[in-house]
């Protein structure tokens, strides 16, 4: 007896490599179908909260329309997401520093990408590996309109100007916070001064960290006041062939001493010659 077709109709769609494959349907009046797979993140040798082991979703193939928060809200379904994070290729997780307004980040590449979707409970990832390969997830809905096409560029010109007022806001709130770590930075730099204090000879002086941490000799102050003292030694010494005449006159030497070389081997050559005991091979 043949199975039932529809059985079959509500399970999930797993490839080799342990891939789930989701469909993707950009409206309900929409006939094509795009496909996704999804997989549980679980690299061991990346050490980072911000991509939990037990929490964390791997998405292949992210059609160019849709966002950081499309995808956010598009699987918001199967339980509340942390972070979206799309990338052009799969890569760990690189801390480039302080996050930049948009005015000041460059525009990224059109084209299908890689997302790390992280969510707040570890049982929204068994609930997202298995959905139905025959449902799709609806990108744009009547709730949350997603722009493609001439509307998506008008909304994009719209948006590239900037309003002075919030431009001018997110200037001065980047210059706080640059302000704010360079401070930390110089107060950082003037402990390790202090815990490291050099004296005339050399020495370091060896001082009690704080507690949980380790006390360095070896700063960067004693090594640039090391460097220093070193320059001023060769400093002192003799500058050798530092005129024109000092280094003509040891020219001449060597060139005096290959000469009485030449010649005392003349000599020897002729000694064997008289002796006949001569062998050049």
């Amino acid at each position: 007896m043949a199975p039932s077709k529809t059985k079959h109709a509500k399970q999930a769609c797993v490839i080799p490599g342990g891939f789930t494959v989701l469909s993707l349907q950009f409206s309900t009046d929409s006939v094509a179908q795009h496909k996704i797979c999804v997989k549980e993140h679980r690299v061991r040798a990346e050490k980072t909260t911000q991509r939990p082991l037990d929490r964390t979703l791997f998405v292949l193939n992210i059609p160019p329309y849709c966002s950081e928060g499309v995808i956010k809200e598009l699987f918001s379904q199967f339980g509340p997401v942390q972070s979206v994070e799309l990338r052009e290729k799969p890569g760990s997780f690189e801390h480039s520093g302080p996050k930049l307004a948009k005015y000041f980040t460059p525009a990224q590449k059109q084209g299908f990408r890689v997302g790390y979707i992280v969510f707040q409970k570890a049982i929204s990832i068994t609930a997202v590996k298995s959905h139905p390969h025959d449902v799709p997830l609806v990108v744009s809905t009547e709730q949350r309109p997603v722009w493609t096409g001439l509307q998506k560029w008008i909304h994009q010109y719209k948006q590239s100007f900037a309003q002075p007022d919030k431009l001018q806001e997110a200037v001065d709130t980047f210059m706080q916070d640059y302000d704010k770590r360079k401070e930390e930075e110089a107060e950082r730099q003037k402990e390790e001064a202090e815990e490291q204090l050099e004296d005339e000879e050399g020495w370091v002086k060896v001082t009690r960290g704080k507690s949980g941490t380790k006390t360095r000799p070896h700063s960067e102050v004693s090594n640039q006041k090391a460097l220093q003292k070193e320059s001023r030694k060769r400093k002192r010494k003799e500058l050798m062939n530092f005129y024109t005449w000092q280094h003509r006159n040891t020219q001449k030497e060597h060139i005096a001493e290959l000469r009485k070389k030449f010649e005392e081997d003349k000599q020897r050559i002729a000694l064997l010659r008289a002796q006949r005991k001569f062998r050049p091979y």
